[in-house]
């Protein structure tokens, strides 16, 4: 069962500076409350135990909020002197896990996964990197992915504006410990899509759920007004 996860909370929010600009994204409040409280319960709700916050931007926001436990939970925090991109944040994480089988979260984006289950497929297929995958109708402002029959991811196409359907990352992954730190450089700022799952695609085995349950991205202003309607019925 898997225990402990890490949330990349230390992102600018550059394109929701227009609506929430005191607080990191992942601190924009939904319904009166921080986002990062909602994904708390969620993880709670699947048996999380301990999260790893990586954090950099307005970071004392975070830290004054959830300090060392939160809800149950047992909070750490991984800051970034200087940005190291999500490569760079999740291994700078990592080094603060103690289980070799971690899960790792976008900060500013809810999909509803079931974690444990992730977690059985990972072992099942002996993946390296398992992914949550989801298909939307409208892939212009994210990477698509293909897949094979067997679940293993074959190819990562980048964004390129086109408002067609397509499979992406739901930004919800199960890492090895072991292999990541061993297969990435400290203190240097990596993209885990760009630098990782795309450069090793073919010496990893990068295996994807494709799931249809609820995803969104408050990272625009658009879906972050969505999210006040939406987690209205939040129920974790």
């Amino acid at each position: 069962m898997l225990s402990e996860a890490i949330i990349l909370a230390g992102g600018f929010g550059t394109r929701l500076q227009s609506v929430v600009s005191d607080v990191p994204k992942p601190m924009a409040p939904v319904n009166q409350l921080p986002f990062l409280d909602y994904m708390f319960r969620y993880l709670k709700h699947y048996d999380i135990k301990s999260v790893v916050l990586s954090v950099g931007y307005l970071a004392d926001k975070i830290k004054e909020r959830y300090q060392a436990s939160y809800n149950g939970l047992t909070i750490k925090y991984a800051v970034e002197d200087t940005p190291l991109g999500t490569g760079g944040g999740i291994r700078l994480a990592m080094e603060k896990c103690e289980t070799n089988q971690v899960l790792v979260l976008n900060g500013d984006s809810f999909f509803d996964v079931n974690i444990q289950y992730l977690h059985t497929l990972h072992n099942a297929n002996r993946a390296d990197c398992t992914l949550a995958l989801r298909r939307v109708e409208d892939a212009a402002r994210y990477g698509t992915i293909k897949i094979n029959q067997a679940g293993r991811i074959y190819q990562f196409r980048e964004k390129d504006g086109k408002a067609e359907a397509g499979i992406i990352n739901g930004g919800v992954y199960v890492l090895n410990k072991q292999l990541y730190l061993s297969q990435t450089v400290p203190n240097q700022s990596f993209s885990i899509e760009k630098d990782f799952f795309v450069a090793k695609i073919n010496e990893l085995k990068i295996v994807g759920l494709e799931l249809n349950t609820y995803f969104i991205d408050i990272g625009i202003p658009e879906d972050f007004k969505k999210a006040q309607d939406d987690f209205k019925g939040f129920t974790y």
